[in-house]
């Protein structure tokens, strides 16, 4: 069964932010390293999550000023995370389940990964890849008798 750990050995660096820093730096940073979520530390806690969604929600919608607006006024506080050893069929029930897009990964309460649904979903189709390659072998192999 493969693990949350497996997703992150794929995967490049955690990209964060502060509390105090304003949703365009936010903006300009998940545009420059090309994701949709950043992780908020206040100091090495984590403090929160920030995602294209809050900012379309809490900032364009509610026509404040990306410039003057802090990421602590818009970041969602509950963080939903998960751990390496979770299965990624957890990984995609809490997905579901609490309709969420990216998930911080921690590891004695340090998050060492963020993994997004797009993640999730290319692992479990190259997991199904794998298993459709062997069947066909298999059944090949069973022919040729």
């Amino acid at each position: 069964m493969s693990t949350v750990a497996d997703i992150l050995a794929e995967k490049g660096d955690v990209w964060f932010v502060t509390p105090e820093q304003t949703v365009y730096d936010c903006v300009a940073i998940m545009q420059e390293k090309n994701v949709g979520a950043l992780v908020v530390f206040d100091g090495e806690k984590l403090a929160g999550i920030i995602s294209e969604r809050d900012f379309t929600r809490k900032v364009l919608l509610e026509e404040r000023s990306a410039r003057s607006t802090l990421i602590k006024d818009v970041m969602t506080r509950q963080v939903r995370y998960v751990h390496p050893e979770q299965s990624v069929e957890t990984c995609l029930s809490m997905i579901n389940q609490h309709r969420v897009r990216h998930l911080p990964v921690l590891e004695n309460d340090k998050v060492i990964g963020m993994i997004s649904i797009g993640d999730v979903v290319k692992h479990v189709i190259s997991d199904k890849q794998v298993q459709i390659e062997h069947l066909e072998q298999v059944v090949s192999w069973g022919e040729s008798y």
